[in-house]
């Protein structure tokens, strides 16, 4: 039997021309088109004319290399810079230049800022091409592994634990360098100690500024590492995380706007995300959905009334997965009677207003004492009943529940179930593409700054994929080229 066999020494060569490496439809050209159609000036990087003996990169090569590099899970600047001498694509796409990883990391950090916008301008150029409409925007949010351990997490009680335990040490190690002193003078011992001395001394001052900042920024928690990251429980664990905000369109689900957030939850985001994806679009969405994460009524009393917002309450999402189930005397059973300010239960019972200072969010109606111990519905709500409290029955209402009726009432229409239904579907595939296709669970800059221009990256890297599927390499290199 006999086998191909590869020969190293045997002499061969290259295609004359570095445009010859790659073939017409490869991928790396839609990249390349990509880059050269983001307008640098409005990206903050003017584009000089070219001059003999210049230093400095071009900065369309750059980016190319960036965000080709991190489409195929490249992100490292190292790496970057070995696919640069071995990948054909890479030299094609550099045209032979090999920026060292100094260089890369340096422009990375330098243009932070340039990095967040071309995911601005890819998003204006497929609605230039019709690809995104803007019409029915979906929200959700990821936690992305921060770079930062878990254990440079610090609180109050940390901190001050940890300089008592630092103190007794040191208190220790000067008693120790005492006793040797008049012995041991100039001996490897002492040096030591004294400089064991000097690092407990350090550390103690680091820990005293993080503490300082605790206090001056009311945080429950700070990473010494990473200040902008937070902890967080996801899957994995707890972690040193940021929550990575996605604005998804309906069309294609293609990113809109991404933000990564210092909040470990998605609590309060909706009106912010809507607004800046709005912002980006330069026109309102009609339609706005998201999960019960996102209900805050404070929150979302301040996206525009136009729009429809489709947002189950805590409630609905629990009954959704049959987890709350309607009984007799739940809350929904009460009736508000706004003309006298009072609640009336199932049974014809009012329940009247009570004051309750502490809560100027809520308002609290209970239902007299006499009246409840005498209803035959008073027991324990496990077997059925209404309230088994002596005080008699209360219930609360929330200073907006106007508003909060009127979102589930919404909610619950079945135009709006279809809206909710294609949320997941829509929203949940960039988090997969990012994190399993692209392997990034875990950002490789600190700051919140820079973690965003990679996070912007990264939804750029997803919508080239995304449209490289919908409308074929060869169909959006022309695209590009007539934009």
């Amino acid at each position: 039997m006999s086998y191909k066999i590869g020969d190293r020494m045997q002499q061969t060569f290259l295609p004359n021309s570095i445009e010859d490496y790659v073939s017409q439809d490869d991928p790396v050209r839609v990249y390349d088109s990509f880059v050269d159609a983001l307008d640098f000036g409005a990206l903050g990087i003017p584009i000089a004319p070219f001059q003999a003996g210049a230093l400095t990169y071009y900065p369309k090569q750059m980016v190319k290399l960036l965000v080709y590099g991190y489409s195929y899970g490249i992100r490292s600047s190292r790496k970057l810079e070995r696919a640069c001498h071995h990948n054909l694509s890479f030299i094609w796409l550099t045209g032979g230049l090999v920026p060292d990883y100094r260089t890369i990391a340096r422009f990375r950090s330098t243009h932070k800022e340039t990095l967040r916008g071309v995911l601005k301008q890819c998003v204006r150029l497929c609605v230039k091409l019709d690809l995104i409409e803007g019409n029915m925007l979906f929200i959700d949010g990821s936690k992305f592994r921060a770079d930062a351990s878990i254990d440079n997490t610090w609180t109050k009680e940390k901190c001050q634990k940890s300089l008592k335990k630092i103190e007794e040490h040191i208190d220790k190690l000067i008693d120790e360098s005492e006793s040797i002193d008049a012995q041991e003078q100039n001996e490897p011992s002492l040096v030591k100690i004294k400089e064991r001395i000097g690092d407990k001394t350090r550390l103690m001052n680091k820990i005293k500024n993080v503490l300082a900042d605790l206090e001056a920024g009311q945080q429950k928690s700070l990473n010494s590492t990473d200040p902008d990251c937070v902890k967080a429980r996801a899957r994995q664990g707890t972690h040193a995380v940021y929550n990575v905000q996605n604005v998804v369109d309906a069309k294609h689900g293609l990113i809109v706007h991404t933000e990564a957030v210092s909040q470990a939850n998605d609590y309060n985001q909706l009106s912010r995300q809507t607004e800046q994806a709005t912002a980006v679009l330069e026109h309102k969405p009609k339609h706005v959905c998201a999960d019960c994460g996102y209900s805050s009524i404070e929150d979302i009393k301040e996206i525009d009334p136009e729009i429809n917002v489709v947002i189950p309450s805590l409630r609905q999402a629990q009954q959704d997965k049959g987890l709350h189930p309607f009984r007799t005397f739940t809350k929904e059973r009460f009736v508000y009677d706004a003309e006298h300010d009072e609640y009336v239960c199932p049974e014809g019972k009012r329940l009247t207003r009570i004051e309750r200072v502490s809560d100027r969010v809520n308002r609290y109606y209970r239902c007299s004492r006499q009246t409840c111990l005498k209803c035959p519905h008073f027991g324990d709500t496990r077997m059925g009943k209404c309230t088994k409290s002596s005080s008699g029955r209360e219930i609360n209402h929330h200073i907006n529940q106007d508003l909060k009726n009127r979102l589930e009432q919404n909610y619950a229409k079945p135009e709006n179930q279809e809206i909710y239904l294609l949320r997941k579907q829509k929203v949940e595939h960039p988090f997969g593409h990012i994190k399993r296709n692209l392997g990034a669970n875990q950002f490789l800059l600190r700051g919140r700054l820079k973690v965003n221009a990679e996070a912007a990256i990264l939804a750029t890297c997803f919508n080239i994929a995304r449209l490289m599927t919908i409308v074929g390499v060869q169909g959006l290199i022309n695209k590009l080229k007539n934009a």
